[in-house]
């Protein structure tokens, strides 16, 4: 038998299994999360159907939001990186924006577009502080 040759086949093994256990998912692990995620985002747009008017709405966009979210998340656990710490901040802040924004349409005249304003400031100012950060 060639030992260098089963040597090095051992040693990549164990780094390729040390790189996944780095990364703290397999991809088994990540498919089933997105899964349950797709699953979890289904049931929340199920329950909102008992709502009516605004507050469907709103809730339909907080599921949406909640979705997205957890999907960045998990593409941030799954393989861990700058870029995908990033997109999970810019998920939340556009989340928390369209969400806001929904609320705003439980008002009306000035205090609505008071609301949709200030929801906008603060996306704003969200997007402002993730492109200073040092990802």
């Amino acid at each position: 038998m060639n030992f260098p040759l089963i040597s090095a086949a051992l040693m990549s093994s164990f780094f390729a299994i040390g790189a996944a256990q780095a990364q703290g998912m397999t991809s088994d692990q990540h498919s089933a999360a997105k899964k349950q995620i797709e699953a979890d985002y289904k049931a929340a747009k199920a329950q909102c159907k008992t709502l009516k008017d605004n507050a469907k709405d709103v809730c339909e966009e907080e599921a949406e939001a909640r979705e997205k979210i957890a999907k960045a998340e998990l593409e941030q656990q799954y393989k861990p990186s700058p870029k995908h710490q990033k997109e999970v901040d810019e998920a939340k802040a556009k989340g928390t924006y369209e969400v806001a924004e929904e609320k705003c349409d439980d008002s009306s005249g000035d205090a609505k577009d008071a609301c949709k304003k200030q929801a906008k400031a603060d996306y704003e100012k969200a997007k402002a502080d993730i492109k200073a950060r040092q990802y």
